[in-house]
Order: structure tokens, then sequence, then C-alpha cells
């Protein structure tokens, strides 16, 4: 563990020490997006352009922010969002994630494509656990995912919709990414597509996404999976508000609005732009939530103010595993929070109920 006076304070003091740390193929994974990876810069740009008109002179002397997400009450509207491959980041990887947000008491989301398995993550963290799905052209193996998730205690399915093909990321490409010996996407070796391509040329991760996902992936297969399991299902990936009627229509209990991280449709809009579209159409039938861009509290601020319930962290969370595996998530996650009440409370809210749209006018 670092000493305290050696931390960095901030997300990107944090994510310039990972780089540090991190191969350039690792590093240039995490952080890449799509093409000219102009949808990227623009979800952090989007939050910049956001200005607080804050109140004042009211009394902010006693302050809860705690919330409710998918019917569990969590301190802090904040979750651990899905990405893929943790141990590059820290031999401990997953499970080191998950321990920091069960310490904080906020929802982790593994990925289909961790270095840690279902299990694994389920017997090592105590905390709010989600699963974030990929449909495999292997139904039976989607289906076992499923089940292994039901089997151990995670709360909710997260199915991905934005990335049946996979868009063409050229740091990857150029890096020619692949899995280092001794790593592999455990949650798949029972079906025996735990192994990725090193490709001589393009990305290998590319190669088995295009040879073993599901590019047929339709909303029935929203209600085949809210049929699998009484787990609600979350939509992640929508930035059409017409796509978060049809997921209210077909099953869905809640959708993150997300773009990827950027990694998908580049150009598309960013998440925080569209958020109070989404939220607006899907009224009170789902809970929204959403990711891409968060750096600082005050992102968070800013999306509950345009309709999220809870705002996920991605790239983030990996920079303090990084940095200092658990104990680095863990710090990732108190700036994050201070820093949210601290703002939350300058503009005067006093709970999460109070950060209404008119911070934002």
């Amino acid at each position: 563990m670092q000493a305290a006076t050696d931390r960095p304070i901030n997300v990107d003091e944090y994510q310039q020490s990972a780089r540090e740390r991190l191969s350039k193929m690792a590093y240039d994974y995490y952080v890449s997006g799509a093409w000219d990876e102009i949808t990227l810069h623009e979800n952090r740009a989007a939050f910049d352009r956001a200005t607080l008109t804050y109140r004042v002179l009211r009394d902010i002397s006693s302050r809860d922010y705690s919330t409710r997400v998918l019917g569990r009450q969590i301190p802090w509207p904040l979750f651990i969002a899905p990405t893929a491959f943790h141990r590059l980041a820290h031999d401990d990887g997953e499970v080191a994630t998950a321990k920091a947000a069960a310490a904080a008491g906020i929802p982790f989301t593994l990925s289909t494509m961790a270095t840690r398995s279902i299990e694994e993550v389920a017997d090592a963290a105590s905390g709010p656990r989600w699963f974030q799905l990929y449909v495999y052209k292997d139904r039976q193996a989607t289906r076992a995912l499923v089940e292994r998730a039901v089997n151990a205690g995670y709360e909710a399915l997260v199915l991905t919709v934005d990335a049946q093909i996979w868009a063409h990321r050229e740091r990857d490409v150029r890096n020619r990414f692949h899995l280092p010996a001794g790593l592999e996407a455990r949650n798949l070796l029972a079906a025996g597509k735990a192994d990725m391509p090193q490709k001589d040329q393009g990305s290998g991760l590319g190669a088995y996404v295009q040879s073993l996902f599901d590019p047929s992936l339709s909303w029935s297969d929203v209600e085949w999976l809210a049929g699998v399991s009484d787990l609600p299902v979350v939509i992640k990936g929508v930035v059409h508000p017409d796509d978060a009627v049809l997921a209210a229509d077909h099953g869905a209990a809640a959708v993150v609005v997300s773009n990827h991280g950027g990694r998908q449709v580049d150009t598309a809009p960013a998440t925080f732009e569209v958020l109070p579209r989404i939220a607006d159409a899907a009224g009170d039938r789902l809970e929204i939530l959403m990711d891409g861009g968060v750096r600082r509290g005050s992102d968070i601020v800013k999306a509950l103010a345009r309709g999220a319930r809870a705002v996920g962290i991605g790239r983030a969370a990996l920079w303090g595993l990084a940095v200092d595996g658990q104990a680095g998530v863990e710090h990732v996650i108190e700036i994050l929070t201070d820093e949210f009440e601290r703002v939350a409370a300058l503009c005067g809210c006093r709970t999460v109920e109070e950060i209404g749209g008119d911070l934002l006018e």
C-alpha cells in the first residue's frame, strides 16, 4: 500500500500514475476509444461544459446521500461499471476491485470477460454484485453464465447490447492486443472459450468477438433473459430514448445510458447529453443509470440532476487498481464520494432527492 503522502489526490493523477505502471498494450486497451476517439473525449467534455447554478443559505448541517438501486439501499449513488481483464492492471484483478466496492457498500459489476471467475469474486467479496452478460452464439454457454451468476448470489444481470460487433480500436490493432500468458477470460473456461488468439495483425479481442459473439441479439432475447431467472435485467448501451421505452416494454428493470465508454460507435452522443431525454421517455417505468466520462464528484451531481439514479465508473477504478490494488480502488471511490458530498452540499442539496434539474439551468 502506498503511503498517504505519496498517493494521488484525484482520478486524473491516478491515471497518470497508472500509465507509468502498466504495459503500453494494457494502458492503451483501457484508455482507448473507437476510430478517432471523438465520443471518448466528448463524454468528458460534456460534463465540463455543464455549469452548476448552486443555491445558498440552506441548512446543510445534516446530509444523507444514500439511494435505492434495484431494490438495494446503497450509501452513495455510485457503482462500479463492468470492465474487462482486471488482471492486466493487478494480479488480484476483479477480486480486488469487488472487495473495494464491498468496503464502500456500492455495487460491483463483473464482466463476462473477467480474468477472475464469477465464483472467485462471489467468494471474496460480500457486497452487492451484478453480472454483466455478453450473448454468445453458443446460447447454452450464455445460459450457463446466467445460471452461475444466480447460484453465486449476484443481484442483477446487466446485458450489454451495443457490442455484438466489435468496433475498430486503432490502438488495439497497432498493439496486436492479446492476453499475456497466464491470463484468460476465466468465466468461459467451461465452455472452451477462455483463450484469446494472438494475431500477427490486428486485435486478438476483435477476432474473438467476431467469431463468438451473437450478432442476432434482439429484443426477444431481453424477454428470454428476463424469464431465465428472477434477477432484474439491466440493459446497458442505450443512447436513444425510444430504446429505453422498448427496454421497459420487454421486461427490463433499468437501463444504463452508455456508449461503451466511447469504444463502439464513434461520434455517438455523450451519455450526459442524452441522459435527460432518456429519463423523460422512461418516466417511472425504469431506473436510469449512466456511465461514461465520470472523473469528478461534480459529474455525479450533474448526472443525478439530469435524471440518473446512480452513476458508474469504469476506467477510474482501473487506474486505482493499477496503482495500488484494492487500496487504490478504495481510495478512488473515497475521492469521488468525498467530492460528490462536498459539491452536493455546496449546491444546497442535503439528499439525492434534492439534486434536481434546476441546478443546471
